[in-house]
């Protein structure tokens, strides 16, 4: 066993290429400054556009680019929800009106889940070994 042992060499950790004659691409260093006052830098490549904005790595908080211009606010739109798209169709007068003849329907037992209109079995038999008792 110790005859087909690998010896000499980390498997998987370590690479036997060298650097020589490898060209790496331009890079710039970007300075972000966080709302404490404290700055870090980010490594990106020359041609990159850079943001006005970037996450430090170590605390998570957002830091604003260095000497660079304020990013644009625009105008973020409310999102409309179910009552606003219903109020565009009808009025509280008009919902009010079809909300009091649903309850009417639905405390008539014409409308709504079945289960809540019929007797339930357990009940019907209570009802019945009462009436032969």
């Amino acid at each position: 066993m110790a005859e087909r042992a690998l010896r000499g060499a980390r498997l998987g950790t370590q690479s036997f290429e060298d650097e020589r004659g490898v060209e790496m691409a331009p890079r710039q260093d970007v300075e972000y400054v966080l709302p404490d006052g404290k700055t870090f830098t980010i490594t990106m490549a020359d041609d990159a556009e850079i943001p006005a904005e970037w996450e430090d790595p170590r605390t998570g908080k957002i830091g604003r680019l260095v000497d660079g211009t304020e990013p644009e606010h625009k105008d973020v739109k409310a999102p409309r929800t179910h009552w606003d798209m219903l109020l565009e169709r009808r009025s509280i007068p008009e919902l009010e009106e079809i909300l009091t003849e649903r309850l009417e329907l639905l405390r008539a037992g014409e409308i709504g889940p079945a289960h809540l209109h019929r007797p339930a079995k357990s009940k019907a038999k209570a009802k019945a070994r009462k009436r032969t008792a």
